[in-house]
């Protein structure tokens, strides 16, 4: 066990903290049992290591542990569990929980039977805690994490302090927040980069192996997750990758779904289910009518890749620019709220308001007549009565 605390303490004492994700301010640490879900690569265990350094002692009553580490091959959560806090363990921090066999039903057994003790859990964006075997969902609180929003990504490259603005502030003050902001920075010096390589937190690590990892992170989520969490058949593995591939080039995709079962050579039924496993494990945003209900079993409206990143990663001489203000829309709004297909314009937003995506010479002709209806412009600084900057929206998280 020495050895693990000692893993423990060069992990925490190596991670930076010169730039701390707002999310860590929204997780109520005093919870006994938190869950933290995300897509490979969004910062999970950066996060987790940053809240022990800052807040927590440097002593052995805190620990740090990844399930994947081999010494789990051989010794029980459980019994590990229950020599740390014997020893004096208070705070107990799980990575990458989904690579332990019955992590749920351990979890929730040390939950139950160490009741002073606070434990924290990271697993991937398909973690399964409502329908764990163990149910988890009445002990657990669980927050979901997404890649940078483009206000993250200004705020550690410049070390400014933008504050996030909810949806209404840019509705009703967007002129007042866009003269703040361009009165610090030129914004368009850095939204392009955000889009084609700023949404993974390790995009300033090694920035000329950037893509080659954005595409391990697609790969390992198809390749490893998939198969595991949702018993995805690795044969078909390739045609799924064939999927992805068809919807970064498209803007947006519309699927026909006995055509591409046909295509790919799959049934319509294994189809539906690789689709929603593909925006379970965020590399896909769809958007549907209703999101209650039926709806759930039939085909989406609407297909974009999860964030803008990945399509240049996969598609970047196919990149189309109606694609990428529509992919950067969806994916910076779905963090706090309900997106769906709109009949009428792009995007209904918590089913009240109505966005048509445009270049800067976008009209109104698509929303015509539509109460709570606006226009979001690319390429403008800054908009006009109910015609808002595209880049606004990357301040929502």
């Amino acid at each position: 066990m020495d050895s693990v605390f000692e893993r423990s303490r060069q992990k925490i004492r190596y991670v930076s903290t010169s730039f701390v994700r707002s999310i860590v301010d929204k997780v109520n640490w005093d919870a006994r049992l938190i869950g933290i879900r995300g897509a490979r690569g969004v910062g999970k265990t950066t996060l987790m290591l940053q809240y022990i350094k800052l807040n927590l002692p440097r002593d052995h009553s805190v620990i740090y542990v990844s399930l994947d580490n081999v010494w789990f091959a051989e010794y029980k959560l459980y019994d590990f569990t229950d020599l740390f806090v014997k020893q004096g363990g208070k705070y107990l921090f799980l990575d990458e929980v989904h690579k332990y066999p019955n992590w749920s039903q351990e979890i929730k057994n040390i939950y139950d039977d160490f009741p002073e003790l606070k434990i924290v859990f990271t697993g991937s964006s398909l973690l399964e805690i409502l329908n764990a075997r163990a149910d988890l969902s009445r002990r657990a609180i669980v927050y979901e994490m997404q890649g940078f929003s483009f206000r993250e990504y200004l705020n550690r490259n410049l070390k400014t302090n933008f504050p996030i603005v909810s949806v209404n502030e840019i509705l009703t003050d967007h002129n007042q927040l866009s003269d703040n902001i361009l009165s610090q920075i030129k914004v368009f010096e850095h939204f392009r980069g955000y889009l084609q390589h700023g949404y993974y937190p390790f995009y300033n690590e090694t920035p000329g192996l950037y893509f080659h990892r954005v595409n391990e992170v697609i790969n390992m989520t198809m390749e490893v997750e998939l198969p595991l969490l949702r018993a995805v058949d690795v044969a078909f593995v390739p045609r799924v990758k064939q999927l992805l591939q068809i919807i970064s080039e498209s803007a947006p995709f519309v699927p026909n779904i006995t055509k591409l079962s046909e295509r790919i050579g799959i049934t319509r039924k294994s189809l539906l289910v690789y689709l929603y496993a593909l925006e379970e494990s965020h590399l896909t945003i769809h958007l549907d009518k209703d999101v209650s209900g039926i709806s759930k079993l039939q085909k989406p409206q609407r297909i974009f890749l999860e964030n803008t990143n990945l399509m240049f990663a996969l598609s970047d001489d196919n990149v189309q620019s109606g694609n990428i203000r529509e992919t950067f829309f969806a994916n910076q709004l779905k963090e706090s709220h309900l997106v769906q297909y709109a009949p009428k314009g792009d995007f209904l937003i918590d089913r009240k308001y109505t966005f048509e995506i445009g270049g800067s010479n976008k009209g109104k002709k698509q929303i015509s007549g539509l109460s709570d209806a606006f226009i979001v412009a690319d390429d403008i600084e800054f908009g006009f009565k109910n015609k808002i900057p595209l880049w606004l929206f990357g301040f929502l998280y």
